[in-house]
């Protein structure tokens, strides 16, 4: 707000030095030598062309017609691999999840556009119903299946629960990155229990064909910060506040484009939300508890 202020009274002050005829034709160039004539875009989580046409296809053809700009994808090998792309110039806008967001601010000096906060979006521990494990300092000694490194809900948040639980993440317990493959691992008693996300956790049970009688969530998290799409430094500020207020304007129709995929169930019922760095100074805790601090 304080960027697009300080353009808004840079234009006040050039138009008591002009004519008006003059403002607007100076203000009409600028916008035209600050806006790019297309732009690439990248998901930290997905990788390939046709992942993304089949997941971001038709919020790409939305987010065109908001900006008036043609997008083109660019795929990324995997969530880390878009800091040196956005550093190249290589790729203009990233969608990535809280954890990655500070990779990207960190190394690539992203700035974020806006966010998606994420209805109920937290980290639960779940165990099987006829499990004596009922609290999370119970946990100690036991293995517990999560979905990747790196994932906000389903590894850097529970890890913290269990710190928080007076766990040492590199002692107490054991962690399996498994996926979504996590439920089964516990359900066939591989696991002793299953971190994940709560707004996921219905969709898992229901896709893997197993009942929510026969498991039991002994611990629910604080609400996460959400998911954020972040610009590269190297566009105009002017440009990427512009942006901002036009994913902001037209939200209710970004998000329904997004909601057109199966892989982005998750963010119904969410809305676009300006970023509060603060907010995921959560995810930087546990990096620096699990030895990745320097990462940052």
């Amino acid at each position: 707000m304080k960027r697009r202020n300080f353009v808004w009274y840079s234009l006040l002050f050039a138009a008591g030095c002009t004519t008006g005829a003059n403002f607007t034709n100076n203000s009409s160039e600028q916008m035209a030598i600050n806006t790019p004539k297309n732009l690439k875009f990248a998901v930290t989580d997905v990788t390939g062309i046709k992942d993304l046409q089949r997941d971001y296809g038709v919020f790409r053809t939305i987010l065109e017609e908001i900006l008036g700009i043609k997008i083109e994808f660019f795929s990324v090998e995997n969530p880390t691999a878009a800091a040196p792309a956005l550093l190249s110039g290589e790729v203009d806008i990233v969608f990535a999840g809280p954890s990655e967001y500070l990779i990207l601010n960190s190394r690539a000096k992203a700035i974020p556009i806006i966010a998606i906060e994420r209805r109920n979006y937290r980290s639960i521990i779940v165990v099987r119903a006829d499990s004596k494990i009922k609290l999370l300092s119970q946990l100690k000694g036991k293995i517990i299946a999560m979905r990747k490194i790196g994932s906000t809900a389903s590894h850097l948040a529970p890890t913290k629960l269990l710190i928080d639980a007076g766990l040492d993440p590199k002692t107490d317990f054991k962690t399996v990155m498994l996926g979504d493959q996590g439920v089964q691992a516990l359900k066939k008693g591989d696991v002793d229990a299953w971190a994940t996300a709560s707004d996921r956790y219905k969709n898992i049970l229901e896709s893997e064909g197993l009942l929510e009688k026969d498991f039991s969530i002994i611990f629910q998290g604080p609400l996460l910060p959400g998911d954020v799409f972040v610009a590269s430094n190297q566009l105009a500020s002017s440009f990427i506040a512009d942006m901002r207020s036009q994913m902001i304007k037209n939200q209710d129709k970004l998000i329904q484009s997004l909601l057109t995929a199966k892989a982005n169930q998750k963010y119904k019922g969410g809305k676009f939300a300006l970023v509060n760095d603060a907010d995921y100074n959560l995810i930087r805790e546990v990096y620096k508890k699990i030895g990745q601090g320097d990462f940052l």
